[in-house]
């Protein structure tokens, strides 16, 4: 059995198809693991989804931010934004079912010694605290009240996660950090606004994963969300999101041999 990581898909089918090819997954035995970002974007998010939730037992895939934008649209929380290629999905006669199995997805996986978000961590925070946050996350996203969470996080936005906050607004801080960090300030809290590449932050700005206790305590996180970081590899980090949708390529990481698997941007 081999185990492949995937970065963001968002809606790039054809692409997803040629790299399933290249790397010759077999999914009677083998498993995958996405780094989130599914849909939008890419014109085909419909049959990634489709996809995705046919095959429960060896498909692994964390939620990112444009599937939080997802559920946010259908609830009604949020409209569409420029360049969403989300209506198809909104349309579909299966978009219930579709939903309901992308909101009982985790925010992060852990299968030891890998951590895999779609976009990272508050660096102080440790193994036990992020496993505690994902969890309380995974029960409110199942539940009745799933939207009310997502109403808190499209209130807050960028306004970041402090030490202080509690219940809601710490989850929903929580949900922003998994699905839209890319670097933080010189006292470690996560700058959501944030879009560049490392090189043009401002000073004393540093990626996420640079100072992260679940990095330095032994486990190898793997996420994704950063294209102009682009395809990054050092001990203990991995970032996969090699932009495909832009026009760069879709990667596929073996955790056995540690190959990579590029495909061009074929959609």
């Amino acid at each position: 059995m081999a185990t492949w990581v995937i970065g963001d898909i968002h809606g790039c089918w054809q692409t997803l198809q040629r790299l399933l090819e290249s790397i010759g997954w077999e999914p009677e035995c083998d498993e995958l693991w996405l780094v989130g970002d599914l849909v939008n974007r890419g014109p085909s998010s419909l049959d990634v989804l489709r996809w995705a939730s046919s095959k429960p037992n060896n498909v692994v895939t964390v939620l990112g931010n444009h599937d939080l934008h997802l559920l946010a649209r259908a609830a009604g929380i949020t409209q569409a934004k420029s360049g969403d290629t989300l209506d198809e999905i909104l349309a579909a006669p299966d978009r219930d079912l579709l939903l309901d199995w992308l909101r009982r997805r985790p925010l992060v996986h852990f299968e030891e010694p890998f951590v895999v978000v779609h976009a990272g961590l508050v660096p102080d925070w440790s193994l036990a605290e992020v496993k505690q946050l994902d969890e309380a996350l995974a029960i409110r996203l199942a539940g009745d009240k799933w939207a009310a969470l997502l109403e808190e996080l499209y209130r807050r936005q960028t306004a970041g996660c402090r030490e202080d906050l509690e219940g809601e607004e710490r989850l929903a801080a929580a949900a922003a950090v998994f699905t839209r960090t890319r670097m933080v300030d010189k006292d470690g809290w996560p700058q959501l606004k944030y879009q560049g590449a490392p090189g043009d932050a401002p000073e004393g700005w540093r990626p996420w994963f640079d100072s992260s206790v679940v990095r330095r305590r032994g486990s190898t996180v793997i996420f994704g969300h950063w294209a102009l970081l682009g395809f990054f590899q050092a001990p203990d980090v991995v970032c996969l999101d090699s932009g495909c949708v832009y026009g760069g390529h879709m990667t596929a990481l073996s955790l056995e041999d540690g190959r990579v698997v590029q495909e061009p941007f074929r959609d």
